[in-house]
């Protein structure tokens, strides 16, 4: 493609070369670079892509995009130089034009908010598939076309893996994709250029500020409302005290769900369902539509994000007995998902590894009246210690016996982690036990259950490593379950 077709609709300024030069592939990662690509040169906290210049030069890209007008002096003048504002903002706009702005041929859903956003995607997803609408999905837990699953870097990929992935769901034949948003792509500029057809804001509570993330909660709240600046549709939920704040400045029209404020969809009579062991809720509606809805994933926040997948499907046309059974089948890896071990007690595996989401799940579950609610977690290393005072604080608070044990501890010392997490146990005066590795702390959970106990293994989620000293090895505790339950069994049948 000729670098002004890929330029289409861009602000730029060409320094040197010609505008009818051949381009090959959009690359922004220098050690991607072969002949005849287009290096685009992105700024990022660690690295500058225009340090790697000469590297372009040496390997042959036919173009070389840039932010800072300094670096163009060492550009040979056969090279196609062009001058931009923004990167980042650029090499979206660029990856569309690229693969012929497959965005455009998707009826495109986002959605944005702390927690909840993985498992609305999903939910969404069900009910369209459900409905005969073949829908492509990106978020956290990678990207899904058809039957083929793809693993992502980012919860929200770069704008060129994004186009990439819009173009491949457009030849599987998908009319709709549904993706999350994070905070970090709409700062980035990943998702620029993209006109969504629909918006959802599930929620907003502190997290994911720091030093390579938001300077602040402002910040952080100000990347977010982006989303509903750059989307026809925009779905809210009412009752979030930052509902209002995140719609300053936004362009779109407004849907709200809510189960307390005044909304255009509301929830009540919400009930907690345990049917042949699937916990989940049930619960009446009024508004935009009417009746009653079930979803097998538990806890009050199940109730808000199949709220959002409602309002979503209904404005999309689907029919409301089509979107009941959509709800019904959702189900989501990592997030509140039921492991069938026992019809003795209950195991699920959930990604809470804050203090928000891992409130949330532990009331949730108390709600099931367990016998004793048994946490089997750790804490990532080399991240906020915050985050393991909260964690150990609130674990303490809510559950009967806590086991303490690694998650992926990255460089530091498991030792240390635990250590963290001991000090708001302490706090909140939990009752703990350590067990280092996973599986030894997993099978100690499973042999030692009482009927009636609600056994939760927070942090890994749909996860598939524990990463532990710069290495990644593969672990996925669904696996690990059923090892567990046939070494039981082993055991057994040796007596």
């Amino acid at each position: 493609m000729k670098v002004d077709n890929i330029c289409s609709g861009l602000r730029y300024r060409c320094l040197t070369g010609s505008m009818e030069t051949e381009v090959k592939d959009i690359v922004y990662d220098s050690r991607k670079i072969v002949e005849g690509v287009m290096f685009v040169c992105l700024t990022g906290a660690r690295t500058d892509g225009h340090d790697y210049i000469p590297d372009a030069i040496q390997k042959g890209a036919s173009a070389i995009v840039i932010e800072r007008e300094d670096a163009a002096g060492q550009i040979p003048a056969h090279i196609t130089t062009l001058f931009v504002p923004s990167t980042r903002e650029a090499l979206a706009h660029m990856s569309a034009a690229f693969f012929d702005y497959p965005a455009r041929k998707l009826i495109t859903i986002g959605v944005t908010g702390t927690n909840g956003k993985t498992t609305t995607t999903h939910i969404i997803r069900s009910v369209l598939e459900n409905s005969g609408k073949k829908t492509g999905l990106i978020g956290s837990n990678g990207a899904v076309i058809g039957d083929k699953h793809i693993p992502l870097k980012n919860t929200t990929p770069e704008s060129y893996e994004l186009h990439n992935l819009f173009h491949q769901m457009v030849d599987a034949g998908c009319e709709y994709v549904v993706m999350e948003v994070s905070s970090q792509a709409l700062k980035l500029g990943r998702t620029a250029g993209i006109q969504f057809d629909y918006g959802v804001f599930t929620n907003l509570s502190a997290d994911h500020i720091g030093p390579d993330e938001h300077d602040s909660f402002e910040e952080y709240l100000s990347c977010k409302s982006l989303l509903f600046r750059q989307c026809r549709q925009g779905v809210f939920n009412a009752d979030d005290s930052h509902y209002k704040d995140v719609l300053q400045g936004h362009t779109c029209k407004v849907t709200t769900f809510c189960t307390a404020a005044d909304a255009d969809l509301t929830a009540y009579h919400i009930e907690n369902i345990n049917i042949d062991g699937r916990l989940g809720m049930q619960f009446q509606v009024s508004g935009l539509l009417e009746g009653e809805y079930q979803i097998f994933l538990p806890g009050q926040f199940s109730v808000y994000n199949a709220l959002a997948a409602l309002s979503v499907c209904r404005l999309a046309g689907i029919a409301p007995d089509t979107i009941r059974i959509g709800l019904k089948q959702a189900s989501v890896k990592g997030r509140m998902e039921l492991l069938p071990v026992s019809k003795e007690y209950s195991m699920l595996i959930d990604y809470a590894h804050n203090r928000v989401s891992t409130e949330n799940a532990l009331m949730a579950l108390q709600q099931y009246h367990p016998r004793r609610l048994v946490c089997v977690y750790g804490c990532g290393g080399n991240r906020s210690k915050l985050r393991r005072y909260d964690m150990g604080e609130i674990t303490g608070k809510y559950a009967d016996l806590c086991i303490l044990t690694c998650d992926n501890p990255r460089l530091e010392e498991l030792h240390d982690i635990n250590e963290d997490i001991k000090v708001g146990l302490q706090k909140s005066g939990g009752r703990y036990i350590e067990i280092d590795d996973r599986k030894e702390a997993i099978a100690y959970s499973m042999s030692h259950a009482q009927s009636g106990d609600i056994i939760l293994l927070l942090g890994k989620g749909h996860e598939d490593y524990q990463e532990i000293k710069g290495k990644k090895y593969h672990f996925d505790e669904r696996e690990v379950v059923v090892q567990i339950l046939q070494e039981m069994e082993d055991r057994k049948e040796s007596r």
